[in-house]
């Protein structure tokens, strides 16, 4: 019933600017300790062992931090609070909105509203590459940003739903094959992977189920196209529901890159419609997973 308090108030509050113009995000709170992590120990030899033990640390200090968040005699309002801060559909839906509303406006204007929630080159893309761009946003992040956590809280509570969202800025910071932290990093990008490895399946099913379709072939066969073992699986989810070709080319720092299509059946020329439709179907999997949530308050 938390889990259900706690999707109902990040649906109706998001993420107040208000609040967090003056207090940090628990998001940026958990960066600034990846930082620190990075800044103490990736130096000198054996930094994959290093990695490991910066790991453990961080998910040490979420666990423990979740553990006595979850002990106050509150009745658990701060935990219910905590995991709504967690959550972010309603953010998510906005950012994905904002993409279909500017380009509505004109073409920069959508660009410029990708732009802010992914992390390929906007300059040169036309309409349909920044609405792809935005659904596949949508996809993942519904994966990464509102199931995963509300999976793991599920499973255990806010401990659990805060070593996951520290294992996933760990993963976004330092989870790179970067010369700095291939080795480093290591320990980041594999446990991440793992934490998401039921959730990002979980979220496909949901997409699927929320429209009605029932023919897993397509998921089946598009989603291990995608280059991260996980989030092929909400994006393919999309591309069948919406029938529209994502993935596909496209630029990452002046490189065109030649990824293949998911769901090539799809429509190829979309706009801002479809990016509503990916909104509409953020919503549908969301209120899935509220119901899932209120049927294991009842059991």
């Amino acid at each position: 019933m938390m889990l259900v308090l706690a999707m109902l108030l990040d649906a109706l509050l998001g993420e107040p600017k208000w609040l967090w113009d003056r207090w940090p995000h628990p998001a940026v709170l958990m960066g600034r300790a990846v930082a620190a992590l990075d800044g103490a120990l990736n130096r000198g030899g054996q930094r994959r062992a290093k990695g490991v033990l910066a790991l453990a640390i961080l998910l040490a200090g979420a666990y423990a931090l979740g553990r006595a968040i979850a002990a106050l005699p509150d009745f658990g309002v701060l935990e219910v609070v905590c995991a709504a801060i967690l959550l972010a559909q309603k953010s998510l839906v906005q950012h994905v909105q904002a993409v279909a509303d500017g380009l509505r406006l004109s073409l920069p204007e959508g660009r410029r509203a990708v732009a802010m929630i992914v992390g390929r080159d906007t300059a040169a893309m036309d309409q349909a590459a920044v609405s792809r761009a935005a659904i596949e946003s949508a996809a993942e992040n519904l994966s990464d940003g509102v199931i995963a956590p509300a999976f793991w809280f599920l499973i255990g509570g806010l401990p659990l739903m805060l070593v996951y969202k520290a294992a996933n800025t760990a993963d976004s910071m330092i989870g790179h094959r970067t010369p700095r932290h291939e080795a480093f990093g290591w320990a980041a990008a594999r446990f991440d992977d793992l934490v998401n490895l039921i959730p990002a399946r979980l979220t496909a099913l949901l997409i699927a189920l929320a429209h009605g379709w029932r023919d897993a072939r397509p998921i089946l066969r598009d989603a291990p196209l995608h280059r991260s073992p996980n989030a092929g699986w909400p994006e393919a989810a999309m591309a069948v529901v919406l029938d529209v070709a994502l993935s596909g080319p496209r630029a990452y720092h002046g490189v065109m890159q030649d990824f293949p299509w998911v769901w090539p059946e799809g429509r190829r020329d979309i706009g801002p419609d479809q990016i509503d439709a990916a909104c509409r179907a953020l919503w549908r999997a969301w209120a899935l997973m509220l119901g899932i949530a209120g049927l294991a308050a009842l059991l």
